[in-house]
C-alpha cells in the first residue's frame, strides 16, 4: 500500500519556524515527483514545493519562496520541508503528495496524497 506519512505541523508564532517530514513508502520514489499543498479554511488546495525523486530539482510556490526549502534523503524515501519566517497567511493543513510528472503542479495531477499536519501561525 502507498503511504505518505507526514509529520512536523504544530504551533508557531509568527516569524518562527518548523520542518514538516514526509515519509513515503509502497512506490518507487525515483519515478515520482514528492512535494506539498496546503489549504486554508476557505481556500483551495495550493501546490507549496515539489522536489524530484530522480534529480533532486526542485519547484517552490511563490508565495513561499525565499522562506522555504524543500529537500529529500532518498535513502530513507523522505521529503523534507524547511519552513521559516512563517506568518499567519501559512496557517493550513500541509499534505504530502506525489505526483508523476512535474510539469504541472496541480491537485488534479497528483497521484497521491497522505493525510494532512495542521501548521498554525499565530501573530
Amino acid at each position: 500500500d502507498v503511504q505518505l506519512q507526514a509529520s512536523g505541523g504544530g504551533l508557531v508564532q509568527a516569524g518562527g519556524s518548523l520542518r514538516l517530514s514526509c515519509a513515503a513508502s509502497g512506490f518507487t520514489f525515483e519515478d515520482y515527483h514528492i512535494g506539498w499543498f496546503r489549504q486554508a479554511p476557505g481556500k483551495e488546495r495550493e501546490g507549496v514545493s515539489l522536489i524530484s525523486g530522480s534529480d533532486g530539482s526542485t519547484y517552490v510556490a511563490n508565495p513561499v519562496r525565499g522562506r522555504f526549502t524543500i529537500s529529500s534523503d532518498n535513502a530513507r524515501n523522505t521529503v523534507f520541508l524547511q519552513m521559516n519566517s512563517l506568518n499567519p497567511d501559512d496557517t493550513a493543513v500541509y499534505y504530502c503528495i506525489a505526483l508523476r510528472s512535474g510539469r504541472y503542479f496541480r491537485a488534479e495531477d497528483v497521484e497521491y496524497w497522505g493525510q494532512g499536519t495542521q501548521v498554525t501561525v499565530s501573530s
